[in-house]
Order: structure tokens, then C-alpha cells, then sequence
């Protein structure tokens, strides 16, 4: 599975503001990258099963928001969910798998990304019978692996792991509620440069996210460096379900953080 690329010697996301190729219909990375992920599984394109919402052109590539939608007529089979930016240095930006409690309503899926480059994104469902869906945009967005934090790794990482945690009934569509779960945490690249030592600060991220309704799972990612500073996410689960959330995470160097819908976490 490729979750890290190493990043090419000497040339940094500046660098690349410089040539900007046609990714749209570049297909270099995908290839490579659909074999390690998914093998030689047949994966059916647009066939409006998944959809995707993304800037053309982001105003911050280090937050781009991504919006996956996955239709009430295909949700309750939908088990899986990977998102992949092909031009990153860690392309595959995190996998969701769904539990019981992510119901069969239409799904919704809003988080924010880092671009390393103009690129293609990727949304890909997998069903219960293993077939694999594909959507794709293009992004105009460079920089973002890389754009320093906007403060020191010590200020960054002080309160790490602090918890919002929203629950809003029927906002979204009938029988839905809508959640935000937002989490302080760096996200620390490896590929960020300290502007007053010029040392990299090391890689340090959410790798492990789980959802929870009640006792039973909304959904649970595995994520990686491409996942934005202090991730944030967006989502639908069913109305008739608890609606109180749980939230675990934990990250890199094995620190754990939980918080529900009623109280902050720590």
C-alpha cells in the first residue's frame, strides 16, 4: 500500500509553483498507486454511486475541503471509503471504514485536505461484495504538504488533542443528523520547516480516528500526513440513532485522545 512517497530530494512544494503539468489527464502516479491500493480489482468510474465535491482552485492548499457524497440507494452496502490525492507524497490521504451506525441514508463526508500540487483527488467506495466506485476532480492547489504551521511545533502541539463535538438534529435531510467532530492537532507533515532553527519538525499525526453512536461505530479512519492541521469532519449518521457521539483518537508517537458530544476531551 503506498501511504508515503518519499519526497524528492531538493525540490519542495515552492519549487513546484514553477511547472504545473496537465495532471488532469496525467495518468503517471494513478496507475502505480491503483495497483498498490487496490490490486487488479475492476474499478467502475462516474457512474454517480460516489460523488465528489472539491474546489477547482483552493484559496489555502494546506485546507482544502473535501465533500463525499454516497446516495441513499448504494449507502447501506457501502463499506469502505478511500481518498487519495495522486500527486502527494502520501497519496493515500486516509480510509474510512463505516459501522452500523452510519445508517443507510444518504451519506455525507466533509473534511479538509493538504495539495502538494495540481492534482487529481480521488473518492473510492467499496460495497459488501467487493465492487469499487470511483469519482475524480481536479484541484489547482500547491504548497500545502509543506506550509510551515502557523506556530512554533511547541505552541503548535500545546492543548493537542482537545476536542469539539457538535450534534445538530435533522439539518442536514429528513431523518438525518449532522455531526462536527473537530480536533487540536498539528498534523505535523515531516516536510515543514522550522523558519527560525531551518530544521524540519518531525512527522507527528491523527493516524487513528473512531466514531462511535452509542455502542455502536459510525465509522473509524486510518489517516496520514495529507489529512489538514487540526482535522476536522463533517458528517451524517441516522436520526433514530443515539445521538450522542464518542470520539477516539490517537496519533503517531501512541497519544490517545477521546471526547464525546456533551463534554470537551483531552
Amino acid at each position: 500500500m503506498t501511504m508515503f512517497r518519499p519526497f524528492a530530494a531538493g525540490l519542495g512544494c515552492a519549487a513546484l509553483l514553477a511547472v504545473i503539468p496537465a495532471l488532469a489527464e496525467d495518468a503517471s502516479s494513478w496507475p502505480s498507486l491503483r495497483q498498490d491500493v487496490f490490486g487488479a480489482a475492476a474499478i467502475q468510474e462516474e457512474d454517480g454511486t460516489v460523488l465528489l465535491e472539491a474546489p477547482v482552485r483552493a484559496e489555502d492548499a494546506a485546507l482544502v475541503p473535501l465533500t463525499i457524497t454516497i446516495p441513499a440507494a448504494i449507502a447501506s452496502s457501502v463499506t469502505k471509503l478511500t481518498l487519495i490525492v495522486d500527486e502527494n507524497p502520501a497519496p493515500v490521504v486516509a480510509k474510512f471504514t463505516f459501522g452500523p451506525a452510519a445508517g443507510d441514508q444518504e451519506r455525507k463526508l466533509t473534511t479538509r485536505v493538504r495539495f502538494d500540487r495540481y492534482t487529481n483527488v480521488r473518492a473510492i467506495t467499496e460495497t459488501q461484495d467487493g465492487q469499487l466506485h470511483m469519482t475524480t476532480k481536479f484541484v489547482k492547489a500547491s504548497g500545502g504538504c509543506s506550509a510551515p504551521a502557523g506556530k512554533d511545533a511547541d505552541a503548535a502541539l500545546e492543548g493537542a488533542g482537545k476536542m469539539q463535538i457538535k450534534t445538530v438534529a435533522g439539518k442536514s435531510q429528513s431523518g438525518v443528523n449532522l455531526a462536527q467532530v473537530m480536533i487540536k492537532h498539528p498534523n505535523f507533515t515531516g516536510m515543514q520547516m522550522d523558519q527560525l532553527t531551518r530544521d524540519f519538525t518531525p512527522a507527528r499525526y491523527i493516524e487513528e480516528l473512531q466514531i462511535m453512536s452509542g455502542d455502536k461505530l459510525v465509522f473509524k479512519m486510518a489517516g496520514g500526513i495529507s489529512i489538514s492541521e487540526n482535522p476536522h469532519f463533517i458528517f451524517s449518521y441516522p436520526a433514530g440513532a443515539n445521538s450522542s457521539l464518542e470520539v477516539i483518537a490517537k496519533d503517531t508517537t501512541g497519544a490517545i485522545f477521546k471526547g464525546n458530544s456533551q463534554s470537551s476531551g483531552s
